[in-house]
């Protein structure tokens, strides 16, 4: 989850970078642009900006994600508009029959931006750096063995069955870097590596574009790698990504001071000014609610009983009248751009009536409870405190009593990832494009454990885990995560609320604007009309 990654930041917000890009202000329309902000040999993108490196090894918040996918190609991707089909990047590739053995061979002429090739010896770096230096997504190759089997062939091996590895590979994180500039700027493929300054000042790949600047409190200016021989085509010249606040953001690509707003929420889309577009969808991320299952962090919340209550009590389509424009009700912890996404049919209903008797059944009335969440993160522009004051208040209707306690995020985060809250309201967001990533919500896994669900708890679901990390056939992986999902509906300590909509308003000289679950964005399939 990304809550080591994605946390659409609310944190420090604003807004003087626009002033690193242009020392005066911001970006003034170009006089042949018609009065639409859009010049066609650049792009202007608002964003949070919560970037705390660009090296690919290291990254994993969700600017940081964007300017990654620009810089470094990845051995295989997806096309933006499409999370179930993976391409070729840098190379093409073949699995084995039982998904423990991937070849992946370099497709011809491929460079860096130096122009030096890009080889088999660069993706073996690559891939051992990330996994050697420990750093946030180290975990996304646990269990793999990587080699060179020759100049233009890499092979990865598993010890067991790894349907997901493909898509987890697509993950701007998992870059390929120019081992040789790389290792002289003091790279290595241990918890020693020292190119990490070196990498957030030049970048060192093969992305259609390369590093002019990047300021990691106030945003970054990327120019078009001229020496780039992929199957992108980029259509700007220079792109500039810089830290503005939602509210400037609004104003800024309504009057064309900028091409595109990433960070707006659903209610200031209501109001966007006549001819700005909008890419409006529900995003991937999941908001959810978890009830801690020990009886010593809290006897109440321990109870199935009470479980089910807080998942009749709660009213789903008022809950979306908060989250505005793009949103949906969460139908299980799998969101729907996924494989094996349950449907409308499947989801939680709000029924008052069987919550006041599980609520009964659970001895909850009267009992005090304790809401815990994070009250300086807005993902996606959800308010969390607005969400948190709305369920205390559903919930009061059933005879649940909720106390709240908002914290900031670095102070709540350790209470959920240690288990110690009795109620916690958290999202998740996917580390790569691929369903397996939610079987961390399983018993005795990652997030599991947040509730301290334990994995014998419910061995059922334990098994259905175990086989959705392993079962490789597309038809069965489908109906596999389907039954785990309705099991988890009815059955886990989580209660999935919404995925709150990503709202991304743009000048319409801009196209091909196109949302994607992890890089967000690709801003070298950007268009211009």
């Amino acid at each position: 989850m990304k809550l080591h990654k994605k946390f659409a930041a609310a944190t420090a917000a604003v807004v003087a970078a626009a002033l690193l890009f242009t020392g005066c202000g911001s970006p003034a329309p170009s006089s042949d642009s018609g009065g639409s902000g859009t010049d066609a040999a650049q792009v202007v993108i608002d964003s949070m900006f919560d970037v705390k490196t660009i090296d690919p090894g290291r990254e994993y918040e969700p600017a940081g994600q964007i300017l990654v996918k620009a810089l470094y190609d990845t051995l295989v991707t997806f096309a933006d508009e499409d999370t179930t089909t993976i391409i070729p990047d840098l190379a093409s590739f073949e699995q084995n029959d039982e998904l423990t053995e991937f070849t992946f061979t370099l497709a011809d002429g491929r460079v860096f931006s130096d122009g030096n090739p890009v080889t088999a010896d660069d993706v073996v770096f690559s891939l051992q750096r990330l996994q050697g230096m420990k750093g946030n997504p180290s975990f996304l190759l646990d269990g793999v063995t990587i080699s060179k089997v020759d100049d233009k062939t890499v092979k990865l091996t598993t010890a067991d069955p790894a349907p997901a590895l493909l898509a987890t590979l697509a993950t701007p994180s998992l870059g390929i870097v120019n081992s040789k500039v790389v290792q002289e700027n003091g790279g290595t493929t241990g918890e020693d590596d020292g190119a990490e300054q070196f990498l957030n000042t030049t970048s060192a790949g093969s992305g259609p574009y390369v590093l002019e600047s990047l300021d990691i409190a106030s945003g970054a200016t990327l120019v078009k790698n001229t020496k780039y021989n992929g199957p992108q085509s980029p259509t700007y010249d220079k792109v500039i990504v810089r830290k503005v606040e939602p509210a400037t953001q609004k104003m800024n690509v309504e009057r064309g001071d900028s091409q595109i707003a990433m960070d707006l929420s659903g209610d200031m889309v209501e109001s966007l000014a006549e001819g700005v577009s909008l890419e409006s969808v529900p995003s991937a991320t999941v908001v959810f609610l978890l009830a801690n299952t020990d009886p010593s962090v809290n006897a109440t919340t321990a109870k199935p009983e009470f479980v089910k209550a807080v998942k009749a009590a709660i009213n789903y389509e008022a809950l979306l009248e908060i989250a505005g424009k793009g949103a949906a009700q969460a139908t299980g912890l799998v969101p729907s751009v996924f494989l094996g996404a349950l449907p409308a049919s499947d989801a939680l209903k709000y029924d008052p009536e069987a919550a006041k008797a599980a609520v009964a059944a659970a001895g909850a009335e009267g009992a005090k409870i304790t809401l815990n969440f994070p009250n300086d993160i807005d993902p996606t522009g959800l308010n969390l405190t607005t969400l948190a004051e709305r369920v205390q208040s559903q919930l009061a209707e059933v005879g649940i009593t909720v106390d709240l306690a908002p914290a900031p995020f670095a102070t709540e985060v350790d209470a959920y990832r240690e288990g110690k809250e009795e109620l916690g309201l958290w999202y998740w967001n996917p580390d790569y494009m691929d369903p397996a990533n939610y079987l961390a919500f399983g018993p005795g896994q990652t997030v599991g454990l947040r509730a301290n669900w334990q994995e014998s708890a419910n061995t059922k679901i334990a098994d259905l885990v175990k086989k959705g990390y392993t079962t490789g056939d597309p038809a069965a992986r489908k109906a596999l995560f389907e039954e785990w999902g309705k099991a988890m509906i009815e059955e886990s300590p989580f209660i999935p609320l919404l995925q709150p909509g990503s709202n991304v308003a743009y000048q319409p000289s801009v196209t091909n604007v196109l949302y994607n679950p992890v890089w967000l964005i690709n801003v070298a399939g950007l268009g211009a009309a």
